[in-house]
């Protein structure tokens, strides 16, 4: 309702007024929508300017939380996400009954979704961006954006998923199979929704054969052939367990 009435205002204020007319400083509305036209003008440090105004001359205005919010959306813009997170951050915590907290919760979560590193680099904002997601998805969990919050998550996990199964791998080429075991449980205990499950099932399974754990294979084995009935790889794990049995 609020976004609706800001644009009708918008609307109204810039039919009345041509470009060129002066900005009246002492009117935190005009000085607002004066910024919201700059931003859809991709004027972004222009609006930028005038949003300040008021953050810092009108801290009780109604329009504080909406200046606020575009503050944020023009560090989104020019993709300054660490900023950006910390403005949505701001709003949360100074306008938290604002008509922007659902978008600036969202925002959070795609902000860390934007930093998130490759699979091989260090995963803190990938981390965060689950988490991120995660909140947003227990306050809206029926909100359109849902959909996305969640295929956002699985994106991410199967980032993690797949540096745990990485990390596993190099353990291996440095001859430290237990150490490699360690992630590869990781993967299987954590992450069994991700495309690495199976995979990590798999080295798991090979790593005890070379290291001659057989015992724990004997259980092993039947589970992995339980869960992948359909695998291509069904055929090499029987050859090992009819030779351990």
């Amino acid at each position: 309702m609020k976004k609706s009435i800001i644009l009708l205002l918008g609307i109204i204020f810039f039919v009345g007024c041509k470009s060129t007319d002066k900005i009246d400083y002492s009117n935190d509305q005009e000085i607002f929508l004066n910024a919201v036209k700059l931003f859809n003008e991709k004027k972004y440090d222009a609006a930028y300017s005038l949003l300040d105004i008021i953050a810092l001359q009108y801290p009780a205005s109604q329009y504080a939380d909406d200046a606020q919010y575009y503050t944020a959306e023009i560090n989104y813009a020019k993709e300054e996400y660490i900023i950006a997170a910390f403005q949505y951050n701001k709003l949360l915590r100074n306008y938290s009954a604002s008509d922007y907290s659902k978008a600036s919760m969202y925002k959070i979560g795609l902000c860390y979704y934007q930093l998130s590193p490759p699979y091989d680099r260090d995963q803190d904002y990938t981390q965060k961006g689950i988490h991120s997601f995660q909140e947003f998805l227990s306050l809206y969990p029926e909100d359109t954006l849902s959909i996305d919050a969640n295929k956002k998550i699985q994106e991410l996990r199967n980032k993690l998923a797949h540096r745990l199964y990485f990390t596993g791998q190099i353990y291996l080429k440095i001859s430290s199979p237990l150490s490699a075991l360690i992630y590869f449980d990781d993967v299987i205990n954590n992450y069994n929704d991700t495309d690495y499950f199976e995979p990590a099932f798999l080295l798991k399974i090979q790593t005890l054969y070379d290291i001659k754990h057989f015992e724990q294979l004997k259980s092993l084995i039947p589970v992995y052939k339980n869960l992948f009935p359909q695998s291509p790889s069904i055929a090499k794990i029987d050859i090992i367990y009819n030779e351990i049995r």
